[in-house]
């Protein structure tokens, strides 16, 4: 039900919608929405009654009227005229449109066989219908599967490979702690509700806050201890402050011989580990990493809140498994307050088997990983597993063209003249521009969801809360209407409503019906604390923490099918916790080291069309240390080339001293456009699959720096 609020600005009532925010991260905050009337929306407020969102939201969602009311997005369905990529579009009916995409899928399968056809998409949004969908119509099908790798793998894998589960602490307990790590998170920037919690502990028990990233933030600004660390080294850093812990007789090891695998193992394995090695592989001095581990394992309510930059780096399984261990290495785990998280996915289940259709799937046919979109769009043979080449593709939800590694395999293989591509779209994106058809989409306030926390504990529902404009559709309705026209609609979880949906994944949660989900707005799903915090055991089949991880036994959330193997050079991963150079180490050829961190004011290739967005980011630039910009005769501002094998982008100098030698950042996902040359930053990521089971390492790139 909307309530009526009063605001003094204006002077005049505006009803409050309630919702969820849809895109990639981890917060998935529970929104109040103002509704002006005509289907116009105001400011978004976090919902105050909402205990993780606490009613705080990011800037940029807040401003979300600038999306969704943009004079640009796209308003009808386009039909490329003229060469790929050139600009030249056509209008078209929804149903000329529509017609179009089923005969050329239709041609494409006759031509080679149904795995031909690739239904590509991502977290554009995390609504489970509008996202999901598109799973059902590719198990009716049997095109080829999707293997999703971009965001999550490396971190949930580690993660998996210690505490056998995905689920923690509650994080609202951050704010009941004496001291909290953020540690691979930006959280100012990625998860500003991380931020509330911590900061709340910090003034209401005098906590200290740490972050551990790989330069100065805006969440490091915002600490009382920053360690800046060389990018992939997370690793060294946690092996050196488990050595402290157990030197210095501050390891619980009451905790460690009923709890964990094999502790003297791991104390022996760490005896090597000093600070002083940590010292020379992290850049940090040795007194910091020896005062950080003082500090957690003298406070016993330490939580660690571990994120996604571990997914970043091809170490970062190891990284984020080393990293969790520390908690279990000081027993933080049995307090309130206390611990490590990453994410709690695992205990909001909701039954989507009717909606993704899995009952249709077929397990002989293949899965391609969707982080090595370019090696399979220019056609190499280990990234098609030994199938067809695709010549189809519809895209919801995702821009690759911007966002995916090695940029020019990407446009390269989506400018074959025997590719066709169907892109449904909110704004003519870099993947857009590419296509063959561009349809257009709703946003979230115009449709029916539903949505699963991840950074926190809530099932929450997004309810449609003004009607699209004319032209735009939901991905629903275009899933819904292909399947008419390929002769799938008849099959189950076909021919349902949005709303039919959520009915039965709520119903078989026992959390009634859309309607009465729609008056609670959401549902806490935090397990009871001796489950969070593993006191029952952890989720390993002998209840263990696993210090000794099972880099290629373990079952983990987003494992790929057994057909694809084990990726990268897994004989390298370590037996204990270790660093390991499975980075992008440099070289003489290329001195520096790269990250491609998030920009406070875009996430992903989303907001970079807005215009307060781009006016606060102004342009794209690249941190680097003034001692490495003087040795180059770089002066602030200026143009700057960076490369490597796969190309080479052209930034403006920003110089920064809260970061490492060595070591250069370009903040945010800019359009292609954005850049001199119309080529992103993504030119220089690679595509390789890093070990054991694949991602992709945006943020580890060995690169040379020149003056432009």
């Amino acid at each position: 039900m909307n309530e009526a609020n009063f605001n003094s600005t204006t002077l005049a009532r505006i009803d409050i919608g309630h919702s969820a925010c849809p895109h990639d991260c981890p917060s998935t905050c529970a929104l109040e929405v103002e509704l002006l009337g005509g289907n116009r929306i105001g400011r978004i407020h976090g919902a105050k009654s909402n205990s993780y969102t606490a009613g705080v939201v990011c800037a940029k969602v807040a401003r979300y009227a600038d999306r969704l009311h943009h004079p640009d997005r796209l308003m009808k369905p386009l039909v490329r005229a003229g060469a790929k990529g050139e600009g030249g579009w056509k209008e078209a009916s929804w149903e000329a449109a529509l017609d179009l995409v089923a005969e050329k899928f239709v041609a494409a399968e006759e031509r080679y066989d149904s795995e031909t056809v690739w239904p590509y998409f991502y977290a554009g949004t995390m609504g489970l219908v509008q996202r999901d969908g598109i799973e059902r119509l590719r198990h009716a099908k049997k095109y080829s599967g999707f293997f999703g790798s971009i965001c999550t793998n490396l971190a949930w894998t580690g993660w998996m490979m210690g505490a056998g589960k995905l689920a923690g602490p509650d994080p609202r307990e951050m704010g009941r702690s004496d001291c909290v790590v953020i540690w691979g998170t930006n959280a100012v920037v990625t998860q500003v509700n991380v931020m509330t919690h911590a900061v709340r502990a910090r003034k209401e028990r005098g906590a200290k806050i740490v972050v551990v990233d790989i330069y100065e933030n805006a969440t490091m600004k915002q600490a009382d201890i920053g360690l800046v660390v060389k990018p992939g080294t997370d690793a060294a850093l946690a092996c050196a402050v488990m050595h402290v812990l157990f030197r210095d007789g501050m390891a619980d090891w009451a905790y460690l011989e009923k709890y964990t695998d094999d502790p003297k193992g791991l104390e022996a394995h760490l005896k090597s580990r000093t600070p002083e090695w940590a010292s020379a592989i992290t850049g940090l001095p040795a007194a910091e990493i020896e005062a950080f581990a003082r500090l957690v394992g003298t406070t016993k309510k330490t939580y660690f809140r571990l994120g996604y930059g571990f997914s970043r780096q091809r170490n970062g399984s190891v990284a984020m498994h080393a990293a969790s261990c520390i908690a279990a290495v000081t027993g933080a785990w049995q307090y309130e307050g206390g611990g490590a998280f990453h994410s709690n996915s695992g205990i909001l289940k909701l039954n989507t088997d009717l909606l993704e259709g899995t009952r249709l799937r077929d397990p002989k046919i293949r899965y391609l990983d969707h982080s090595r979109i370019g090696p399979v769009l220019v056609g190499r043979p280990d990234a098609l597993h030994g199938g067809p080449p695709v010549t189809a593709m519809l895209i919801q939800n995702t821009n690759p063209a911007n966002v995916a590694p090695e940029q020019r395999l990407v446009k390269q293989g989506f400018l074959r003249d025997d590719l066709f591509t169907c892109v449904h779209e909110q704004f003519m994106t870099d993947t857009a521009k590419l296509a063959d058809v561009v349809l257009p989409a709703t946003m979230f306030l115009e449709h029916d969801d539903i949505y699963k926390g991840g950074g926190n504990q809530h099932i929450t529902l997004g309810p449609k809360l003004v009607e699209p404009p004319k032209g735009p559709r939901t991905n629903h309705f275009v899933i819904e209407e292909l399947a008419k026209r390929l002769g799938v609609s008849h099959l189950p979880g076909f021919g349902m409503t949005e709303r039919e949906h959520i009915d039965v994944m709520l119903g078989k949660k026992g959390l009634g019906t859309f309607d009465t989900f729609r008056e609670e707005k959401w549902s806490d799903q935090q397990p009871p604390f001796e489950e969070a915090h593993y006191l029952n055991g952890f989720g390993h089949a002998d209840k263990k923490f696993h210090f000794k991880p099972n880099w290629t036994g373990q079952a983990a959330p987003n494992r790929p099918p057994r057909s694809m193997g084990v990726f990268g050079p897994y004989e390298r991963l370590p037996e204990f916790p270790d660093h390991v150079d499975l980075i992008e180490v440099a070289d003489e050829a290329h001195p520096f080291r790269l990250a491609t961190s998030p920009a406070r004011n875009f996430l992903n290739s989303s907001f970079t069309e807005t215009p307060v967005s781009k006016a606060k980011e102004g342009r794209p630039q690249l941190l680097i240390h003034p001692e490495d910009a003087l040795a180059l005769g770089l002066e602030e501002g200026g143009r700057v080339e960076i490369g490597n094998t796969r190309g080479e982008v052209v930034l403006h100098a920003k110089l920064f001293d809260g970061i490492r030698r060595g070591v250069v950042i370009a903040e945010g996902i800019w359009p292609n456009s954005a850049h001199e040359r119309g080529e992103g930053i993504n030119v220089l990521t690679g595509s390789d699959a890093p070990a054991p089971y694949g991602g992709a390492p945006v943020h580890d790139n060995h690169v040379w720096v020149r003056a432009a």
